[in-house]
């Protein structure tokens, strides 16, 4: 019963979005950004006491998010038109 109350306080998703945020800098892709921010907004959503009371809520509001921000971050930070290398040739191509 206390892991499911400390699942309701802001300074763990606070903490979750944190160990998240490092992780994204530690393995490069945006893998972990959109859940960072996923966590980080419940973790400002729990501080100013607008959601609280209910898990699966919490646990809602941070898929929704964290899957928002990664469609957004894949259209800001996508693979750009002309960026991508076609090989039209192989290297094992006789001559």
């Amino acid at each position: 019963m206390e892991q499911v109350i400390l699942f309701l306080e802001w300074w763990a998703w606070g903490l979750a979005a944190i160990i998240l945020f490092a992780l994204e800098v530690m393995v490069a892709g945006f893998v972990f950004l959109g859940f960072a921010v996923g966590a980080a907004i419940v973790a400002l959503l729990l501080f100013l006491g607008w959601f609280g009371s209910n898990l699966a809520v919490l646990v809602l509001i941070f898929a929704v998010v964290s899957l928002l921000a990664w469609f957004a971050m894949r259209q800001v930070f996508g693979i750009r038109k002309g960026q991508v290398k076609v090989w039209d040739k192989d290297i094992n191509d006789d001559v």
